[in-house]
């Protein structure tokens, strides 16, 4: 009996050290929390799936996007009538991004578009590229990009690239007619 109290007091002290552990909410529980809300959208989209001409990509760029095994996809649509929740739900994700865990790669504005580029990784390699986009009549679109060697600086020329290529729109309809 003594010896069973001991497995469950050593099991409870396990639990409650992973528990404490967590650093707050991460950006794939805020994917899973709102992939099936109202004013959403979301999809995995496998690379392999995602036809690109990679015919102008220089060596490093084509090394770059052969690392990329997948897109996580979230978007969320503004409703002229919920502004409010729209505000709360872009501060979330900011409050998110802003944790120091996720380190700053690039940042620009066009029109009144944000972008956001940030990853989780070292200087040499990612575990993970965030790319978050928002527009005030839009909404915002966040993407988890994942894969496996992601080097840093290479996927900044490779999100650089991605401008400029021919990209099949077929492919993402269902993303692109979400915002309209």
């Amino acid at each position: 009996m003594q010896r069973t109290a001991k497995h469950i007091i050593l099991v409870l002290i396990v639990a409650v050290v992973f528990i404490s552990c967590n650093d707050g909410k991460s950006l794939q529980t805020y994917f899973v929390d709102n992939q099936e809300a109202s004013n959403f959208i979301s999809q995995d989209i496998p690379i392999s799936m995602v036809e690109i001409d990679d015919s102008k990509f220089t060596d490093e760029q084509k090394e770059a996007y052969k690392s990329v095994k997948r897109l996580n996809f979230l978007g969320y649509k503004v409703d002229g009538t919920e502004a409010e929740t729209f505000k709360a739900e872009l501060e979330k994700v900011k409050t998110i991004l802003s944790n120091k865990k996720y380190n700053a790669l690039m940042e620009f504005s066009d029109k009144g578009n944000k972008i956001i580029v940030k990853y989780i990784g070292t200087d040499d390699e990612a575990d993970e590229v965030v790319i978050f986009g928002s527009a005030k009549e839009l909404g915002f679109g966040i993407v988890r990009v994942l894969g496996n060697d992601m080097n840093p600086d290479k996927m900044v020329t490779l999100v650089t690239a991605m401008q400029k290529a021919n990209v099949d729109e077929n492919q993402i309809q269902d993303i692109m007619n979400f915002f309209k």
